[in-house]
């Protein structure tokens, strides 16, 4: 099964341990020793799982984990901390984690706790706000029950806005996350947005922000 895993782990011990278990599972891995690199690793790309340790050298994983959560909903989020009381379980798992798992731990199971995330995250590629529906699988979007056809970008930025429905995502923010912008022209982005919305996506305009769907 394949599939994208971040490891935020401050031990370079445990961390290459993991790595190597699950790339030898046939997963891409990469880790990261503090928070503040796994957060700047994540503004680039994000993966299909995210693997926290809690005590960290700059901060806490239950801070990385709410981070996550918010900026990145659908990345699947496993504690796997040294806290293993069941009152710290808990706590992970109320905070927004996935699951947990209590060092020491076993490489198989964790193995096969991060591929049941995985196949998860396959049964849930369907979005879905009012009428519109986008399959990240298949890349089929449908609009009232009808199949319409987008171009690459108009997918990314129609699956950006529905990944963040109810929010309102400044220009900014749309041209890094689809075009890898740093600013500058937004009439790119508004062309699209109006290509979308003759295909009868509605999406909102916020005067001086962005666009929310």
């Amino acid at each position: 099964m394949k599939g994208k895993v971040f490891i935020l782990e401050d031990d370079a011990g445990i961390g290459g341990l993991v790595k190597v278990a699950l790339e030898m599972n046939g997963l891409e891995c990469k880790t990261f020793p503090t928070v503040k690199e796994f957060k700047n690793a994540l503004s680039s790309e994000q993966p299909d799982v995210a693997l926290l340790d809690i005590m960290l050298p700059d901060g806490s994983g239950l801070d990385a984990l709410g981070f996550v959560k918010e900026k990145y909903p659908d990345v699947s989020c496993i504690m796997l901390s040294a806290l293993s009381k069941e009152e710290d379980k808990v706590n992970g798992l109320n905070s927004g984690a996935d699951d947990y798992i209590a060092k020491p731990f076993s490489v198989l199971e964790l193995t096969a706790r991060v591929n049941a995330r995985l196949r998860n995250r396959k049964k849930s590629a369907r979005l879905k706000v009012a009428d519109v529906t986008l399959n990240t699988e298949t890349f089929v979007c449908t609009v009232k029950g009808k199949e319409v056809s987008l171009n690459r970008k108009e997918y990314e930025l129609l699956r950006c806005l529905m990944m963040n429905a109810g929010k309102v995502l400044p220009r900014e923010k749309l041209l890094s996350e689809v075009w890898g912008y740093d600013g500058g022209e937004t009439r790119t982005l508004d062309n699209h947005v109006a290509r979308l919305r003759k295909l009868g996506i509605k999406i909102e305009t916020v005067f001086g922000i962005g666009y929310k769907i």
